[in-house]
């Protein structure tokens, strides 16, 4: 069985340094030369970008297939809750809240509304409806 050769990277005094399994540490080079890439034009940074297999860029086939986030999910991630947490706290089937965010269903005016008022004070929301 092959021994790690590093345990974790950690950032001290604004430098990267890499921590052996001994405990010990050693400076990390720096990879990436700004200056350089600032002065690139954007067909040089393109034939880089395809010259690494780890970066390339999107096909017009993949980029088709992408769909944005939901706004629903935008505004739970905002509030730092979960599905479940969200359809509790402002009283909306959590079924309704996944089919919005998997886009399945769209909200209808009502609900669209609702949302806005969630976004301007979610808070005030859930008190209310908690009442």
């Amino acid at each position: 069985m092959k021994q790690k050769r590093m345990v974790r990277v950690e950032q001290r005094a604004g430098k990267y340094v890499q921590v052996l399994p001994d405990g010990t540490t050693r400076q990390l080079k720096r990879r990436s030369n700004w200056a350089e890439f600032d002065t690139l034009d954007d067909a040089e940074i393109r034939k880089t970008a395809l010259a690494d297999p780890d970066a390339q860029p999107l096909t017009k086939k993949q980029l088709a297939k992408m769909r944005r986030v939901s706004p629903v999910k935008r505004l739970r991630w905002k509030l730092g809750l979960s599905q479940a947490e969200f359809s509790k706290r402002f009283q909306i089937p959590v079924g309704t809240v996944r089919d919005w965010e998997q886009h399945r269903t769209a909200p209808d005016r009502a609900a669209l509304s609702y949302l806005k008022v969630i976004e301007a004070d979610a808070d005030f929301v859930a008190r209310a409806v908690a009442a």
